[in-house]
């Protein structure tokens, strides 16, 4: 089968998922995720918390777990992704690391590039060594809601993602911060220990602010500049 007919296989497949799975719970998306694809699907997680790992190892117990090792993360978000292999041993964790280490990149684009091109920056270390992971598979699955920003709020529970070239699968998609946060309440799972000091959205360190009582949770991400998105969603 060559490339293009594969690709054209995935596209009709998520545009049919995506009608019948409209309505789907997390676990029925999760489940068509796990009988649709096999091994063949990795789940996205920052390590804000484990409520999608909790989920999809609900129907598969071993599921490969991407995490994007930038070289900024907080030192509380790598000790949850190292938590998280601690609570789930079954799951096998991908680190993808950029092509380049931090002190590499400065020496090629100076110091600090977060503050002075912060779409580069994530380019560099996100979204290629995102890119280059989710090749490898033909589905992938991110913790994505509606609620979380304008720029989310119709996203569907399964979608062709063009850009990577795969089925996207977002089975939180229609979940409230209450359901979400009731889910983290109700079965004990595993949560970033920033998340309780003020950061309802964490990505790496130097773009991450705490967020004044009531503020819009993401306002803390690259505050002061218009940026709102790293680019793996949007």
């Amino acid at each position: 089968m060559t490339t293009a007919t594969r690709t054209e296989e995935l596209k009709a497949l998520a545009e049919k998922a995506s009608a019948e799975l409209a309505d789907a719970t997390a676990l029925e998306a999760l489940r068509w995720t796990a009988e649709t694809f096999g091994d063949d699907f990795i789940v996205a997680s920052n390590m804000q918390d484990a409520v999608l790992i909790d989920l999809a190892t609900k129907v598969k117990s071993d599921v490969d777990i991407l995490f994007l090792e930038t070289g900024y993360h907080f030192a509380e978000t790598i000790g949850t992704r190292d938590a998280v292999a601690t609570v789930y041993p079954d799951v096998k964790i991908v680190n993808a690391a950029a092509e380049q280490t931090v002190a590499q990149q400065d020496a090629e684009y100076g110091p600090k590039l977060h503050d002075r091109d912060p779409n580069l920056c994530c380019h560099l270390r996100k979204v290629v060594p995102l890119r280059k992971t989710l090749s490898n598979y033909s589905a992938w699955v991110t913790g994505v809601r509606r609620v979380d920003a304008p720029t989310r709020a119709n996203t569907p529970i399964v979608t062709w993602d063009d850009r990577n070239g795969l089925v996207k699968v977002n089975p939180i998609a229609p979940w409230t911060d209450d359901e979400f946060n009731a889910y983290i309440d109700e079965h004990g799972i595993l949560q970033n220990p920033l998340v309780g000091e003020g950061y309802p959205s964490i990505g790496c360190a130097p773009c991450t602010a705490k967020v004044a009582p009531g503020a819009d949770p993401r306002s803390g991400r690259w505050a002061g500049k218009s940026k709102t998105e790293c680019g793996l969603h949007a």
